[in-house]
Parts: structure tokens; sequence; C-alpha cells
């Protein structure tokens, strides 16, 4: 489901919710139970020709089959999920284990073990209360083969499945898919909605204090658009989705009117806030969960290169989507949003790679080249900072202890690259 970046907060809090593994857990769990509820009151409507003698000894034994087994398998699929969460914190990097724990095949798989059991078991306690006459253990039947047949369907996907769940280029992938979609999202609408903030806030504004301490994990722009032409006021967002709040900070300022405590206090639950950092409306986390996967990849306990040389192609496949601001659609003018610079953004890909990877003359030379198709292809958006970013990497280089002959070659990359590179 697509999270976008104009949700209202309530919505936003139920796409939030449907990504978790017990909403599909319950919701076939209650779907087995009704189908097992439903079957006395649909047997009379079973065509005549259907409702042959069936034992009752048939049906009772395959529903013990299912209610032994699919318990074991749900409890082992269940270890199988957490080692792969816990394989994915420890290789890549703790924030990649929330995109895997809302994969949708595992929630699925999972849950369709859970519902198999529950309608075997609950089905063996209506058969043997002698619930069902002879047209009723015939659906019976006939749903116990549906279920064997989704069950069967569910293991042959989940043995796929784990050919490549939590492996490092699963989670890469899976970090650039959303990192990739949140700044797609963010491009669409850099300013979400409202009017373009650069510069300062003007002096007579107002500020509005945070209550809590947390990150800021979506803004509810319509809301906040609807209080300003309530209270008659302009409204300046000081902290986006991903900015870390407390007490002392100011989330917005208030320009043109005075706002009563109750409305203030509207204006901050537009803000949601939470103990971590989320994807959907903050494209610089994904970037930096990439650079924190290339870092400890870079890290003298794990000593895998490759892995930093893979982050650094997929940093360039993310970025190189960018675009500029000029066409965007004002929505809500009297709320005015600041955008994500690409200097910051690539500051939080690149400058961690370069630090962790300074003494790797293989890793610095295909972070060079990195930087310098970035400032190719969007010259305007990332020259500057790629340009500052090469002199950080080299500065870090010559002080990491390489040999006179790979400092060379990496000097002459770095210059060959500004000489390419358009100023």
């Amino acid at each position: 489901m697509k999270v976008t970046e104009m949700d209202s907060k309530p919505l936003w809090i139920i796409r939030q919710s449907l990504k978790k593994v017990w909403v599909r857990v319950v919701s076939i769990a209650l779907l087995a139970i009704l189908t097992v509820g439903l079957a006395p009151v649909l047997a009379p409507y079973l065509p005549t020709g259907l409702s042959t003698s069936l034992g009752t000894v048939a049906v009772d034994q395959i529903l013990t089959i299912l209610a032994s087994s699919m318990l074991v398998v749900t409890t082992f699929s269940l270890s199988i999920a957490v080692s792969a969460f816990s394989a994915a914190a420890n290789t890549a990097t703790p924030r990649a284990t929330a995109l895997l724990q809302e994969d949708p095949t595992t929630q699925n798989v999972l849950a369709t073990f859970l519902g198999a059991f529950l309608f075997s078991l609950i089905g063996l306690i209506a058969l043997r209360s002698d619930i069902y006459d002879r047209a009723g253990r015939m659906l019976l039947f006939l749903a116990t083969l549906a279920v064997v047949a989704l069950v069967i369907l569910a293991l042959l996907r989940w043995i796929s499945h784990l050919m490549t769940f939590g492996r490092m280029d699963d989670t890469l992938d899976r970090v650039e898919q959303a990192a990739a979609h949140s700044l797609e999202g963010r491009l669409a609408q850099p300013y979400l909605g409202g009017q373009p903030l650069y510069g300062a806030v003007p002096q007579d504004a107002v500020p509005v204090l945070a209550l809590n301490t947390g990150y800021i994990q979506h803004i509810d722009i319509n809301a906040l658009a609807e209080c300003a032409e309530a209270i008659d006021a302009e409204l300046y967002i000081d902290a986006l989705p991903g900015s870390f709040v407390h007490e002392a900070v100011n989330m917005l300022h208030i320009r043109g009117a005075k706002a009563s405590e109750d409305q203030v206090s509207e204006l901050r639950r537009a803000f949601t806030l939470g103990k971590e950092r989320t994807f959907s409306q903050d494209p610089r986390f994904g970037v930096i969960v990439l650079s924190e996967i290339a870092s400890r990849a870079l890290s003298s306990a794990v000593n895998d290169p490759g892995t930093a040389i893979s982050v650094i192609g997929r940093l360039v496949r993310i970025l190189s989507s960018w675009t500029d601001y000029t066409d965007s659609a004002v929505d809500y003018p009297a709320v005015h949003v600041p955008p994500v610079l690409p200097a910051d953004i690539m500051y939080d890909a690149f400058r961690p790679i370069a630090r962790d990877g300074a003494a790797l003359v293989e890793v610095q030379i295909r972070l060079h080249k990195a930087l310098k198709a970035l400032g190719q292809i969007a010259p305007r958006n990332f020259a500057p900072a790629a340009a500052s970013l090469s002199d950080y990497a080299l500065e870090r280089a010559r002080s990491a202890g390489l040999n006179p002959a790979e400092l060379s070659t990496l000097e002459a990359a770095v210059v060959e690259s500004k000489a390419i590179m358009p100023s």
C-alpha cells in the first residue's frame, strides 16, 4: 500500500498499522473462525448431489493432522523470521529490521499457518460437539480441502522466500527501495504542498515549542492549513519529518494572529512524534541507513569493502532521480515548509563512507567516481557538495596511511573528477 506525502494523520496511522503482522494474522484467523461457524448455516443450501455420505472420522483425522502440524510449522516459521531479523540487525543495521518485519510475504505466510491452525482446532471442537449434519460435514470437508491447498501454496512460497530473506543483498534492496520511494514522494511534493521556505523565519513570528521528546515521523499539512485558516495566520514549519525535537525546540512559528491554547494544541497534534525515525516522509533517513550499512561493512570487525562499494552504487542510483523544485504545486499557501537540501542528503550519504573507508583505496576511488557522476547528472544540485566531499575524502585518505602509490592514484582520480565535473 502506497504511503503518500499528503496523508492526513488518521490515515497515516491506519496505513502504518496495516503494515503490522498482527493485522494479517488476526484477519485470517477471523476468516477461519467465520468459515467454521458458517458451515452449519450454509449446509442446507448445499446441492443435494453433493451431500453424500462422508464419515466423520475422515474429516476428524484431516483436521487433527492440520492442528498438530500447523502449530509446529507456525512456531518454527516464526523462529526463522526472528533469526532473519537478528541477522539483518547484526550484519547490516538495526534500522533495517523494520523493513523486514513489514515484509508482506512473511506476514501472509505466518497468518496462513496460524489461520489454518485455528480453523482446524475450532473445526474439531465443532465436529466433536455434533453440531454438523451430513451436509454440514461435507461443507466442512470442502473448506478443509481449501485450507490444505492454501497451506501448501504458503509452504512453497515460504521455501522460495527463505532463499533470500534476511540476506545482505535482500536487506540492501529493501532499504534502497524504501529510500527511493521516500525521495520520490518528497520530490513530487518538496514542500508537502505548502509554500517554499528559504532563509530565516520572519522575526515577528511566534514560536510553538514541542511538548514531548522524540523524532517527528509525520506532519499533517492539511490539518495545519485548516488551523491557519481558522486563526487567519501564516505558519512556518521549523522541524521536518526526521527532526529530533524536545521541549526547547521550535516545531513551527505563527505569524499574523495570536492563537489560543486550544489552537496551539491543535497545531501540535498535526505533528506525530515517535521514538525512532521512519522512512515514509523522511527521505534522508533512507540514505542514512544505507550509509550505516556501508560503515559497518568497513569496520575492522567485518572488513567487507564490497558491500560498501555496492552501497555507493545504490546511493548514486537513488540520488540520480533528483529533480528541481520549480514546478511544485502550492495547495496550502498559508503553510511555509523548508525543502530537503541536496547538499544535506549528499553529506548524509557519503561523508560516513569517506571517513570509514579512508584507508581503502578501492572504496575511495569508487566514492570519487560516484561524486563525479552525481555532479555531472545534476550539477546545480550536487556539484558544490560533491566537490566539497571529494576534498574531504582526499584529506581523510591522506591521514589514513595510504602508501604513496595508492595516494598518487587517488589524487589523480580526484583531479580528473574535478576537471570533468561542472563548476
